[in-house]
């Protein structure tokens, strides 16, 4: 499982964990999945999908960037 934290300047957006999460990245979306290799991304506007057991949490952001190191994610989003 992943440990995602979701963050914007006004607070937490959603904190927990999570089967996959899909984040809008400068080059192109992509999803990160158990064991990703350590990763910091910028990102871009678009949506943010988190795929937990409670279900899916879509977020659309405008930016922001994410780090992934050892099923740990952290997402600062605009």
């Amino acid at each position: 499982m992943l440990s995602v934290r979701i963050l914007t300047p006004t607070g937490v957006l959603f904190e927990g964990e999570a089967e996959s999460l899909t984040l809008p990245g400068a080059l192109g979306s992509f999803t990160v999945l158990d064991r990703h290799a350590p990763i910091i991304s910028v990102l871009e506007t678009g949506k943010v999908v988190c795929k937990s057991a409670n279900g899916i949490v879509e977020c659309p952001i405008k930016g922001g960037f994410a780090s992934v190191n050892n099923n740990q994610i952290s997402v600062c989003v605009d």
